[in-house]
């Protein structure tokens, strides 16, 4: 099943379009397209994780969250214990 796309603009310097031109005609990517998506498509990812970071540091402070947590793993210790237990019989 293809993917969807959508076109959008963007405006990159000439000398960055014309080395992404020569990786092309060499082989090195695919075209200047797929080159543009996997870069921004990594970048994304980059970013995501920032904010997942941020995220957690945040939560990591609020001793709300904290003291919640230690409840769960509290909770669950038992049943992470015989889980454990069961893969090292194997």
């Amino acid at each position: 099943m293809a993917r969807k796309t959508k076109n959008y603009t963007f405006s990159l310097p000439p000398e960055l379009l014309d080395r992404l031109k020569k990786h092309a005609q060499k082989g090195y990517v695919s075209s200047v397209n797929s080159a543009v998506k996997e870069a921004i498509e990594s970048y994304v990812v980059q970013i995501d994780k920032e904010y997942l970071y941020r995220q957690m540091k945040e939560a990591a402070e609020n001793l709300d969250f904290v003291e919640d947590l230690e409840t769960t793993m509290a909770d669950f210790s038992y049943v992470d214990y015989e889980t454990t237990r069961e893969k090292k019989k194997k």
